[in-house]
Order: structure tokens, then C-alpha cells, then sequence
């Protein structure tokens, strides 16, 4: 039985080394590693990316350039878990960029893959044993497109 970490594998359209560079550019705990090329085998040219590794926070990833047959949805997506505003404010606005904006703080950056970012403080209210405060904060949310903590807060608190 292997215990090694898993590791997610993103298939690109010919984008992975452009992506993994996006990403590590964002996160400030992240790493570029290894890069993979065709050889003359193919299938791709001699020399283009077949895939990258990178990091982000300790999590291993892949960059797959496997060609147009399959895209990212949003049954997939990666949590970002925001000590305050200004987290939220940072990842939000470098994600989106070239992306487009869904609702209570998804969004799917420029290469489609779905991000949620959300203050870490959003889950304790949604889920909180008081139900009426987290049904406030539960509304609040859902008229969002980027989270923001003072509204969801005034609501929790029935302000």
C-alpha cells in the first residue's frame, strides 16, 4: 500500500506550463518542479510540455497537457480558506483575472478551473448551532459573487 501523498492531475489544452507558472506566481507557498517534454516518440512536437510538476502549500500537483478532449467544471474546485478580507480581496482579484465570477465566491480562473474563496470565519457562522444566525449569514452569502466578511458578519449578527 503506498503512503505517499496523493497528487491531482490537471489535464490543459496546451496550457500546463503557462498554468503552473499562474499559480505558483499567486501562492506564496508554491514551487515549480520538474517539466516533461515530448521526445521525437511523440505524440506531441518534439520538445513541447507534456507536463509540469508544481506545489502549492504542500499539495502536489500535475499539469497535464492532454489535448482538447476534456475541460474543468465546477465538480471540481479548490478551497481557499481566507484569514480575513484582504486574503479573500487578494486571491479573488489574481484568480479571476481573465476568469469569470459565479457565486458565493466561486470562480473559474483563465484556464476554467473552479476556485471557492472563502474566509475561514464563513463556515463557524453557516454552521452554527443558532439557527437563525446562520440562516442570515446563509442569505447574506448567497446574494455574493467575491465574499465579503463585514455584510456576512452584520447578518449573523442580525444587524
Amino acid at each position: 500500500m503506498s503512503s505517499e501523498p496523493l497528487t491531482t492531475c490537471l489535464w490543459f489544452d496546451g496550457q500546463a506550463e503557462e498554468a503552473a507558472n499562474h499559480y505558483i506566481s499567486i501562492f506564496k507557498d508554491a514551487e515549480l518542479g520538474s517539466i516533461g517534454r515530448y521526445t521525437e516518440a511523440g505524440p506531441g512536437p518534439a520538445g513541447s510540455v507534456i507536463a509540469v510538476e508544481f506545489k502549492i502549500n504542500g499539495q502536489k500537483f500535475v499539469g497535464l497537457n492532454g489535448g482538447p478532449q476534456f475541460t474543468f467544471d465546477e465538480a471540481i474546485s479548490f478551497q481557499i480558506h481566507c484569514e480575513d478580507q484582504d486574503e479573500v480581496d487578494y486571491y479573488w482579484n489574481r484568480l479571476i483575472e481573465g476568469g469569470s465570477p459565479s457565486q458565493c465566491g466561486w470562480l473559474k480562473d483563465k484556464f476554467g478551473l473552479s476556485w471557492q474563496v472563502i474566509p475561514k470565519e464563513l463556515m463557524s457562522m453557516i454552521g452554527s448551532p443558532d439557527q437563525e444566525k446562520a440562516a442570515r449569514a446563509t442569505r447574506a452569502m448567497l446574494t455574493m459573487t467575491k465574499l465579503d466578511i463585514a455584510p456576512l458578519r452584520k447578518a449573523f449578527e442580525g444587524e
